[in-house]
C-alpha cells in the first residue's frame, strides 16, 4: 500500500498542480476505486488536499520538505550569500542540489520581475539543461558523468545541448573554469551563469546561479558576481557550525 500511496504522489512530478481522479488512475495504472481509496487516506493524513473533484499535494509535504536536514542547513548557511548576490545583480537568484539526474532548487530568490523560468524551490530540471546541473555535473563522480554522458540527453528547448560529444569539452571547461554557462537552454529567452559550492571534504555540494533575459546578458560581468558568492558560500561551510551540520553531497553511488 505504501508502494501505491507512493506512485499516486508521484503523479504531481515534476509541475505540480491539481489532478482528477481519472489522471490519477491513467498516471498509476490503478483502478479508480483504488485511486479513491487511496487519496481519501492521503487526504485525511494531510499529504493531500482536495478541492472539488481535483486534488493536489498537501501542505504537510512541503513542511516536511523544509525540515530536511542537509537541505535546511544549506539554505540557511546560503542565505545571506544569496541575498548579497541578487542586491549585486537584481537578477533571479538560485541555489540548487543533485538529486540523480537532476538538479533541484533549494532556494531562489527574485525581484518583482518575476523571469519566465521553469525552476522553482523544491523543482527539479534536467541537470544538463541548466547552469547549476552542469556545474554539479562536471564535478560529479567520473563514472556518473560518463553514464549521463551514454545519452540520451534531454531537450527543453531548441537550444539545449543533446549530443554528448558537444558536452564533453563544456564540463571539461566548467572544470578549469569553475563556471557555467547556460544560454537559453532550459527556457527561450533567458541565460545564466553558475559556479560549484564546495563541503568541507572538496566534494561539490551546491551551486549557484544567476538567470537573466537575453537582452542583460552580460556574462563576465554576472560571472565575478557569481563566483563571489559561491567562494563565500564555500569558505562559511568551512566554519565549524557549519560542519556539525549533514552538508554533503548526494549519494555519489546514484
Amino acid at each position: 500500500m505504501l508502494d501505491k500511496a507512493m506512485s499516486l504522489l508521484d503523479c504531481f512530478r515534476p509541475a505540480g498542480g491539481r489532478l482528477r481522479l481519472a489522471d490519477l488512475s491513467a498516471r498509476t495504472g490503478l483502478a479508480r476505486s483504488t485511486v479513491h481509496r487511496l487519496a481519501a487516506d492521503l487526504v485525511r493524513l494531510g499529504l493531500l488536499e482536495r478541492s472539488g473533484d481535483e486534488y493536489q499535494l498537501g501542505g504537510l509535504l512541503f513542511e516536511f520538505g523544509t525540515l530536511v536536514p542537509r537541505r535546511q542547513d544549506l539554505r540557511e548557511t546560503a542565505l545571506p550569500f544569496l541575498q548579497d548576490l541578487y542586491e549585486a545583480t537584481r537578477e533571479t537568484v538560485h541555489l540548487g542540489i543533485r538529486e540523480d539526474r537532476s538538479v533541484i532548487y533549494v532556494e531562489r530568490i527574485h525581484g518583482h520581475e518575476r523571469l519566465p523560468l521553469p525552476s522553482r524551490v523544491g523543482g527539479a530540471l534536467p541537470l544538463t539543461c541548466t547552469g547549476v546541473g552542469k556545474v554539479l555535473l562536471a564535478f560529479s563522480p567520473q563514472d556518473f558523468t560518463e553514464e549521463i554522458l551514454a545519452g540520451p540527453l534531454p531537450r527543453l528547448t531548441p537550444h539545449s545541448v543533446t549530443d554528448p560529444a558537444r558536452l564533453r569539452p563544456i564540463l571539461e571547461q566548467v572544470r578549469v573554469a569553475g563556471l557555467a554557462y547556460e544560454e537559453q537552454e532550459a527556457v527561450t529567452g533567458i541565460s545564466c551563469v553558475a559556479s560549484p559550492v564546495f563541503a568541507p571534504d572538496g566534494t561539490a555540494v551546491a551551486a549557484i546561479s544567476v538567470a537573466v533575459p537575453v537582452t542583460r546578458w552580460h556574462p563576465a560581468q554576472l560571472a565575478t558576481a557569481v563566483r563571489t558568492a559561491a567562494l563565500g558560500l564555500t569558505r562559511a561551510l568551512r566554519m565549524p557550525a557549519a560542519m556539525s551540520g549533514s552538508l554533503t553531497r548526494p549519494d555519489a553511488s546514484r
